[in-house]
Parts: C-alpha cells; structure tokens; sequence
C-alpha cells in the first residue's frame, strides 16, 4: 500500500474526530434521557387544577421541572419559578392543605456523577477533542522533525544471539579454510584475556573477499552465532546521503552503539561502496564517500585494547580499496571465499535440499558435477528453480530432470517454447548444434558434452552444454585452443553445409575473440611476443566501471597483437574445419537426430557417436 499524503492524513484524522464527537454526544443524549422526555408540558395553572380536582397520581421535582403523573396514566411535564417549592406554589395557587398533603410528591436529588455528565461533560468534551486533535498533530509535527535530525544516526540493524535462531558454521557449507580463518576470530570473542596474557593484539578487522554469492555473510553471521555475541549488519551504501557529513556521523554512532554492547562484531557489507582510493573522485577534500571513508579508518584505529569489537568487511573487489584500510592495525586479516568445488558443493546442495521432497531418482553428486562455477547461491537458486518447476507440474516429489532443467534455466534462461522457427531456420541451428558437439568429442582437450538442444533458452537459439569431468584451477594453451576451436564449430559448421554463414555464429565469434585476445595480452600464451602483459584496465572512478584499457605497448607491437588473435583465430578455424570435414557424416546424423528429437542428452549423444 502506498503512504498516504500528508493532506490525506489530516482529512483522516478529522474524519475520525468528528465521528468520535457524534458518538459521545449521541452515549449522553441517551444517558440524559428520562422516562418523561416525550410527555406534554403543561403550564402551571393547568397542574394546579388538576391537582384541586385530584387528578394527580403522583408528582417528581426534579429542579425546576414537575414530572406529574395522572391517575389515568397520562405523563406531563410542567415548570415552576427557581428557588420556590412546591409546597409554597401550590399555596399561592389556594390549593387547600389537605390537597397538597395527599398529594404523592417526591424531591429527585441530583448526584455528582450526573451533575458533571449533565452540566459539565458536554462543555468540556468539546474542549478536550480540539486539545487532543491539536496535540495529536503537534505530535505529528514533532515526528517528522526528529526523523529529519535522525540523519546522523546509524542505520545498522542488530542482530541479537538467539539459540533458536542461532547460525554457526555447521549450517554453512563448503569454505572449509575461510572457517578455519575466521574460527580464531571466534576464540579471540570467547577468551581474549587468555591471547592478552600472551601479548598477543586482538584483530580490529576481517575482510571477506570473495565473488557474488559465495557466502560471505552467512560467514559474518556464524562468527557471530558461535560467538554467541551482538551482530551489527549495515551496508557500505547506507553510509552515504545526500548531505555532507551524514556517513561520518553515521559511522561515530556506528561505533559508539558497537563498544556500548562490546563485545560484539560489526559487519559492513559492500564496503567498496566507501572504502575506494582517496584521492580520485571529482569532489575534492569535501567529497562525502572519502570523509566517510576517513571516520572508518579513525574509528578503527580508536578501539582500544580492552574493546572487543571486530569489524568484518565483505568485498568482491578488493583491488579498488583504499591502501589505508588495508594496512595491520585496521583490516589485519582477508580470508578469501573461494567458489566452492564439488565437494563442498554437494555440501551446500544438501543444506539447501533439506525440507524438499525428492524423487528416489535424485542424485546430489550428479548435480555437483553438472554446476563447476556455480557460487552457493547460484546452488540454492537451482534447488529453488526445481521445486519450481515440479510444483507448476503438479507433482508431490523433485525429479532428477527438474533439476537438470533448473541448471540449464539458472545458465541460459527460461525456455522460450513460444518462439516457432520454420524448417530451414531448425536446419540450421540443428547442424550449427551439431558441429559444436562433433568438435568438442573429438578434440581431446575440450570439455566432455553433455546436452545438446535446438529449443530456444534466453537469447540463444539452441544450446550445446559441455561441462569439465572435475574442477580445473589452471588451463593450458592446448585447453584454449580447443576451446577455440568448438567455438568456431558452429561458424565452420553453416559454411560448410549451406556454403554460406548467418547471424546464428556471431556470440560464438565475439566470445571466441575476447578469449584469443586473452592468451596473447594477459596469459603469455604468443610464441611472437615477449613474455609479458599488454594493456592495463584504466577504472573511471566517477563511472564506477572498467570502461578502457591503457595501452602500454607502442603501434609496432599493437600490429603483432593484432596479427597473433587473427593467426590462433585462424587456426581454431582450420581444427574444426578438419574435424567438420572428416566426420561429415557423423555431423549429418547428429543434426537429423535433433531435428527429430529437439534434445541430446549425454548418453544418447555417445552412443550416437559411437554407432
């Protein structure tokens, strides 16, 4: 729901008041009322007939109101002077003594409680209603002030220790040496005095590094969880406002909050939204990032020893920090989270398949090796992603085959089955297909192939999917070339059975030529350069992305980088040309298998190829 505008508001509250009024007026109306509000009045000469000709049955003085009642039922309402009885009235009127004396008269005395509802309540009520209404909006008023002074606060939200709702590190798997790390850093929160008695400098800071989605801050929430200590989380964004010296200010009150509840660990997530180098924004020494930036680097050195705060700071760039924050004293440690291997990814797809019903087909270790690259959340979006898709299927339990199908959507997008080709278009994504998988069997160096498919995902028309047998942390020249060489297959592959080229080729040909200009400048892989990098990336501090690469070579060399990329291009065109050229066959019978059945798997693949 949206908020209501401030007019929307007082209308509101109006309304409310002016209902809440009517209802109180309305309670003492019917509180006030008597048995004699509907009689007819009569004037005083006509009561005090009735009286001589005995016709009253009884008569109630209430003040200065007679409520008479007559022998036949009729009830009347007459009035007499202030400050005479009745007695007295009757008298001047010549009713004879006998008369009055057998006349039934009662006094109705008036209570405090009734004298204050009947005099007094309906003057005040009113005066109360517009004191609170304007109370109410003073309040309002008051709010919005205090909100805007609340700038300088901090907007870090505290997590306290709960057994019930306690992480530790047995619920975050995988980062077998992060947790390693950061288990002292438990042991300092648990027991500083014995790392005191020994000399030893408790740790100001951690820093997390690692790529998006690794787990970092489930790490910080476990160091917290073990230590059973306050957790503070904020991000390195919610420092920065639009007014000068807010993020300082909210840093101080940070710090001040973390020492009062000490000890405790402070997280600051994105730090590099704050922390980047001094020196090379457009704002001059009054640019608000860096005098945030400054504020973090004094509170960290201000802790003295017997303050046990540890701030823990997660980055996935760590080389656009500042060297201040970097040094012993402030961020003494980084532990580095890696992207898990298929170890630890099986154990990050067993916590998240916990609550998740799973066919008997279901195999963890089968996903493990079909997900190299994946972070952990990646990991839980492809359990997420099955469930999904069982759940649209109406099924009770997760397949094998909703997972796999949740992996391919997690890399290439939803299936796009509304999208319909024509005959000559499915040809040629079918042989196009078909010449990546042809290439990438029999090269010895490429990644085993594991799905084939001309049914449309994302932005790709078809899709072949090959995936290393075991996690790789190095990559040889021979790797890149293969590699080059499957992604040239489906260029080489139309050319060849069409005798010409479409559009379908030209990610394949944009992708394979970052990475042929990634062995010749980054890697050292060119037999006719120097064993060195060419280029450095130049960041623009004020777009906050890599833009432009400085050149540090000259013209000459600029020539033979260019004559290198086309020569490995050359020749990865040349290794599936030859592949493509001596298995034509086997590439013909691929591609009318898939015009036949959309998708190869793995095994149907093999076996095709080994017929």
């Amino acid at each position: 729901m949206k908020n209501p505008s401030p007019n929307q508001s007082v209308f509101r509250n109006l309304a409310i008041f002016f209902v809440a009024f009517i209802i109180l007026a309305g309670l003492l109306s019917l509180y006030n009322g008597s048995p004699f509000a509907a009689s007819t009045e009569v004037g005083v000469g006509a009561f005090v007939e009735q009286v001589k000709e005995e016709k009253v049955a009884k008569v109630e003085v209430d003040g200065d109101t007679l409520n008479i009642e007559l022998k036949d039922g009729t009830k009347e309402t007459s009035r007499k002077e202030a400050g005479e009885s009745l007695s007295t009235l009757l008298s001047n009127y010549e009713v004879p003594p006998e008369k009055i004396d057998a006349l039934n008269a009662t006094v109705k005395s008036t209570s405090a409680a009734a004298f204050l509802v009947g005099n007094i309540l309906p003057f005040l009520i009113p005066f109360l209603l517009i004191g609170g209404f304007i109370w109410y909006m003073m309040r309002q008023v008051q709010g919005s002030n205090n909100r805007a002074m609340m700038f300088g606060q901090s907007m870090a939200r505290e997590a306290k220790p709960s057994e019930k709702k306690k992480m530790t590190f047995k619920d975050v798997a995988g980062a077998r040496e992060a947790k390693e790390e950061l288990k002292e850093v438990v042991d300092f929160l648990r027991n500083a005095k014995k790392f005191k008695q020994i000399g030893a400098r408790i740790p100001k800071g951690v820093l997390l590094i690692g790529s998006p989605g690794t787990g970092k801050t489930l790490m910080a929430r476990a160091v917290a969880g073990e230590a059973s200590v306050p957790f503070y989380h904020i991000s390195g964004s919610e420092f920065v406002e639009m007014f000068v010296g807010v993020g300082a200010s909210r840093v101080r009150d940070l710090f001040k909050k973390a020492k009062r509840t000490a000890p405790c660990i402070v997280f600051i997530d994105e730090i590099d939204a704050v922390g980047r180098q001094r020196g090379a924004g457009l704002g001059g020494s009054h640019d608000e990032r860096e005098q945030t930036l400054n504020q973090i680097l004094v509170e960290m050195d201000g802790f003295d020893n017997e303050t046990n705060v540890i701030v823990i700071a997660a980055t996935n760039r760590p080389d656009v920090l500042d060297p201040a924050l970097l040094r012993p004293g402030r961020f003494d440690r980084r532990v580095t989270v890696d992207m898990p291997d298929i170890e630890a990814r099986k154990e990050i797809l067993a916590v998240h398949a916990k609550g998740k019903p799973f066919d008997e087909d279901v195999k963890l270790d089968e996903v493990a090796k079909r997900t190299p690259g994946f972070s952990g959340a990646d990991l839980a979006n492809v359990l997420n992603e099955g469930a999904i898709l069982a759940a649209r299927e109406d099924k009770k339990k997760i397949n094998q085959r909703d997972i796999l199908s949740a992996i391919e959507k997690v890399l290439l997008g939803p299936e796009r089955k509304s999208r319909v080709m024509h005959e000559k278009e499915k040809k040629i994504t079918a042989y196009h297909e078909a010449g990546h998988a042809l290439v990438a069997h029999m090269l010895p160096n490429a990644d085993p192939v594991r799905k084939i498919s001309i049914i449309s995902r994302g932005a790709a028309g078809g899709y072949t999917l090959k995936l290393p047998e075991q996690d790789r942390h190095y990559h040889s020249k021979s790797e890149f070339l293969d590699d080059l060489a499957v992604s040239m297959a489906g260029y080489v592959a139309e050319k060849e059975i069409f005798q010409e080229v479409t559009t379908g080729p030209s990610n394949d040909l944009r992708q394979a030529t970052k990475l042929a200009r990634r062995v010749v400048t980054e890697f050292g892989m060119s037999d006719k350069l120097s064993h060195r990098t060419y280029g450095e990336k130049e960041e623009l501090i004020f777009l906050g992305r890599e833009i432009g690469e400085q050149r540090d070579y000259g013209e000459d060399t600029a020539n033979i980088i260019d004559r290198e990329i086309a020569r490995i291009m050359d020749e990865a065109y040349q290794s599936a040309l030859k592949v493509i050229t001596e298995h034509k066959v086997r590439l013909t019978k691929i591609a009318e298998e898939l015009l036949i059945k959309e998708t190869l798997e793995q095994a149907e693949f093999e076996a095709l190829m080994a017929s």
